[in-house]
């Protein structure tokens, strides 16, 4: 092959991600109440395989062929039996590549509808309102939890220097809780959140 035939490849290629990443897409969803600035939480249905009870945003995988704002927008309106005039999209905020090979895209968006949310059973056990302000003056408790290599059985270290006295890299993966009545905000929706916040208190100082 010569470079002719790489520059061929590589003329109109455009850069993407490197690895192959499970990607989804959640809804940061606001309602006005009185005056009153909230913002909307699922508790997953206890039913589920995947973290049954925990506590969420709306949103979920990405389907062929969707860009990430419809599958957001979409899989709220299914999660919370919305239709599209219900929401009023407002924004993106950045997205967030876990640790775990997936890729979270994040929205924002205002509930305009007319009536009471009765989510979907299936999927939601129950909604809660969160206000804003709250999340604007209550500091989240923060833990740094450690990651890296755990399980090394079947490891080819003969293949890189020193062997099994190498020095892999560990990475610090940011926790973040919100403790708002009965409820814990955690994991992934209160990095969200708290990237959220901070994008507003930055802009509104």
């Amino acid at each position: 092959m010569s470079i002719q035939d790489i520059k061929s490849v590589f003329n109109k290629r455009k850069a993407g991600i490197m690895g192959d990443f499970k990607k989804s897409s959640v809804m940061i969803l606001l309602e006005n109440t009185n005056g009153v600035t909230y913002i909307i939480f699922e508790v997953r249905a206890l039913t589920l395989r995947h973290q049954p009870g925990d506590v969420c945003l709306p949103g979920g995988k990405i389907e062929k062929g969707e860009s990430p704002k419809e599958a957001a927008i979409r899989e709220t309106m299914e999660e919370l039996n919305l239709i599209r005039k219900d929401i009023e999209y407002i924004g993106e905020m950045d997205y967030f590549i876990t640790p775990y090979g997936s890729i979270m895209y994040t929205f924002v968006g205002e509930f305009i509808g007319n009536k009471d949310i009765i989510p979907s059973p299936y999927e939601v056990d129950h909604i809660f309102k969160v206000p804003l302000e709250f999340f604007l003056e209550e500091e989240p408790i923060f833990y740094e939890m450690e990651i890296g290599p755990k399980s090394t059985e079947g490891f080819p270290f003969e293949l890189i220097n020193k062997g099994e006295s190498y020095n892999f890299s560990k990475g610090i993966l940011s926790q973040y809780f919100y403790k708002y009545e009965n409820h814990v905000i955690w994991g992934f929706t209160a990095r969200i959140v708290k990237g959220f916040v901070d994008i507003i208190k930055k802009d509104y100082k």
